[in-house]
């Protein structure tokens, strides 16, 4: 049978990505957590008055967030959805996303509300843990001083570094292997082939809760749930994204994240786009960033992503510029093209949905 060759490139991604994924994650649970009870929904809460003057404002942050939980879940009060997911014994991990710096990460007060609904459902500070891949960055953006007394929070590494090869925070018994390797280094050993995914979520959480910030990014296009995962949970990621024309991120994204003890921990994604980034990323370049005003709650990442993506591409394309598909290299952006297929890809491996028919994105102006 012959196929469209769109359609024969993507099959043929998808299986090359399945294919790598080889003995890396023993004793992962047995349910899967990714897409959850709802693929395919995403809510979007926006609030005119959610930030004034580069500060987010409590009262909109609080109503965002519970309405949020509310609408996705379907439950009567943003309690109830809360204990839909999660409940007393869970021990949950929250990644944040601080590459963004001070100034494009996630606010406190949208962890506080996080904090709170666990409580509710009968997870106690105790049983939480915040974490990040880098100890330095999380310290930089100021996240280690949004924390309030008895929360603990982690880091697989001390700092960023080109060798990335360091084991103290992983787990040498799950590991994604990959074809892949940074120039100069011997593929005949194992070790420059493999990421190794952190202890925190091998070791210490039955559950996560994703909370990335609404961002372009140069080689994948876009970093928002799928890519807080992949690039914030393993080592070795260099190799995905090594020079402007060596750039493997649409396979590698979801080839991490469809490792079982990733995919069957991922119960939540909060997409923090009060503030976000349509160029220039991942970091926070303040010309590039602008107020979106909003929050985006789902179970499904690959939906959520795929909905970020066309906003990030409609300000693009309201600024002037190209969408990311067709998007060329420029001074704040220097990759020959960014692969923004990573999104396709993980719905074509169960991470999500991806057609725009199955998706259903609920508004709600507050």
């Amino acid at each position: 049978m012959h196929l469209p060759r769109r359609q024969f490139i993507a099959q043929s991604l998808a299986t090359a990505a399945g294919a790598l994924l080889q003995s890396q994650s023993r004793g992962a649970t047995t349910k899967s957590g990714m897409p959850g009870p709802f693929p395919g929904r995403v809510v979007a809460v926006e609030h005119p008055g959610v930030i004034l003057r580069n500060s987010y404002q409590p009262e909109p942050v609080q109503n965002m967030m519970r309405r949020g939980m509310r609408e996705l879940t379907g439950a009567p009060s943003w309690i109830d959805g809360w204990r839909m997911l999660f409940e007393k014994g869970d021990v949950v991990g929250i990644k944040v996303s601080p590459v963004g710096g001070k100034n494009l990460s996630s606010d406190a007060l949208v962890l506080q509300e996080i904090l709170a609904g666990l409580k509710e459902a009968g997870v106690p500070l105790s049983d939480t843990i915040v974490f990040n891949r880098y100890k330095e960055e999380t310290i930089a953006a100021g996240i280690d001083r949004w924390l309030p007394p008895g929360l603990r929070w982690d880091a697989a590494s001390e700092k960023y570094d080109e060798w990335q090869h360091d084991m103290g925070g992983y787990d040498p018994e799950h590991y994604l292997e990959m074809a892949l390797i940074k120039p100069g280094e011997d593929f005949r050993d194992a070790h420059m082939r493999r990421s190794y995914v952190a202890r925190i979520v091998t070791k210490q959480i039955n559950k996560f809760i994703n909370l990335p910030v609404l961002k372009h990014h140069q080689s994948a296009g876009v970093t928002i749930c799928l890519k807080n995962m992949s690039h914030g949970m393993v080592n070795n990621v260099n190799r995905s994204h090594v020079t402007p024309t060596l750039n493997a991120c649409g396979v590698f994204i979801p080839s991490v994240v469809s490792l079982p003890v990733i995919r069957e921990k991922a119960t939540l994604h909060i997409c923090d786009a009060v503030k976000a980034s349509f160029h220039g990323g991942p970091g926070g370049k303040e010309k590039y960033i602008w107020e979106h005003k909003t929050m985006y709650f789902a179970t499904d990442p690959v939906a959520l992503d795929k909905t970020g993506l066309k906003v990030i591409d409609e300000k693009r394309v309201r600024m002037g510029m190209q969408p990311l598909a067709l998007a060329k290299p420029d001074n704040d952006s220097h990759f020959l093209n960014s692969q923004i297929e990573h999104i396709e890809i993980a719905g074509m491996l169960g991470l999500g949905v991806f057609e725009d028919e199955k998706i259903q994105v609920k508004r709600v102006r507050l």
